[in-house]
């Protein structure tokens, strides 16, 4: 099966309505969806989801290197032949995760069309379904307890609270949405690089009380020293994300017991391959699995599910970015039933064409 041509879309995506986290307030988004047009009956998609603050691209860049790079590279190929395109591409778009992701992406995609199975299946299905939780962004702490109940309402299990720009309003909605949710609803909080060891371990003592299941990234990214301290000072959960980009960075923070979890986001490490690889490392190391999203399109959240469910050390998903996009194409690739998620029983990701 010869991939014949390469087309490259840009999806400007609106959101229902803007959010804050801790270093940036983000009003819209924008993917680029990539088609792989075969010389048989099969098309593969897949979607970039670049972000400068966390791949380090932007939308221009990662488009660029679709037209410039990926397209001559796949024109021609095998397209069963992933391992080769997708070394090539580590090698050439090192600094394009999210690039090399979408590709990896619809080459997967292919291949569940090729084989006439799911992903999901191909990838060892060791789960058919998981719960995801639900992000609460920086807000006041009234519109954020309203929104906690919205959500449990809705059937969500797992609420993620986001952080990190002032301590004691962190402190106050944490305590504030876990009296109004109840003590059965998990509670997740996400300082996105925003603190420094001495606060987180000030919002842990604070919030003791309140339950919180996991902290993620308090500390900055680049930081290994930072991380491990707070990882070692306080007894719940200590999760990296921005930290780790890479295979090299799983093992680097792995090997200095760094963290207690990780948060795997495809478009962050390059993909599917790449997360199975940093898996590998977790799970050497004992550490459990989250599997985090960007602001993605359906089908970018279709892979992400397909990898959580593949594995047993992946114990948690935070896929919801999805969510409040408007008018996704790819809406529909993934079903999401009172918080919980699953994947269509389609061949592929489910999406024949767009």
């Amino acid at each position: 099966m010869k991939i014949v041509r390469v087309e490259i879309h840009r999806l400007p995506l609106k959101l229902r309505e803007p959010y804050t986290i801790a270093y940036e307030t983000i009003d819209h988004v924008e993917n680029v969806l990539v088609k792989l047009v075969t010389d048989g009956p099969h098309v593969g998609i897949g979607v970039s989801a670049p972000d400068h603050g966390v791949t380090g691209e932007t939308v221009e860049a990662s488009h660029t290197a679709f037209t410039d790079i990926v397209e001559p590279l796949l024109v021609g190929s095998d397209a069963l032949r992933r391992s080769v395109v997708m070394e090539d591409l580590h090698d050439r778009l090192a600094d394009h995760p999210a690039t090399r992701a979408a590709v990896d992406m619809a080459l997967h995609d292919l291949l569940g069309k090729a084989a006439g199975l799911p992903v999901w299946r191909l990838l060892g299905g060791f789960r058919a379904s998981i719960p995801t939780s639900v992000t609460l962004f920086i807000e006041d702490a009234d519109t954020t307890v309203r929104r906690a109940r919205e959500f449990v309402d809705q059937g969500f299990m797992a609420l993620k609270i986001k952080g990190g720009r002032d301590v004691g309003d962190d402190i106050d909605r944490v305590k504030a949405v876990r009296a109004a949710v109840g003590p059965d609803i998990e509670l997740r909080f996400d300082a996105n690089q925003g603190f420094d060891p001495d606060t987180a371990r000030t919002f842990y003592r604070s919030t003791i009380d309140a339950g919180v299941a996991m902290i993620e990234q308090p500390t900055p990214a680049a930081s290994l020293g930072e991380l491990r301290s707070v990882s070692h000072s306080v007894s719940l959960p200590v999760m990296a994300d921005e930290s780790i980009l890479s295979l090299a960075d799983a093992f680097l923070f792995a090997r200095g017991d760094a963290m207690d979890m990780v948060n795997l986001k495809l478009a962050k490490v390059g993909g599917l391959d790449a997360a199975m690889m940093i898996n590998g490392v977790a799970r050497a190391a004992g550490l459990e699995v989250m599997v985090g999203c960007m602001d993605e399109a359906a089908l970018s959240i279709a892979s992400g599910l397909a990898f959580a469910l593949s594995r047993r050390n992946v114990e948690y998903a935070d896929l919801d970015g999805h969510l409040d996009l408007l008018d996704d194409p790819t809406a529909g690739t993934v079903r999401l039933d009172r918080g919980v998620l699953s994947p269509l029983d389609l061949p592929g990701f489910g999406l024949a064409d767009l």
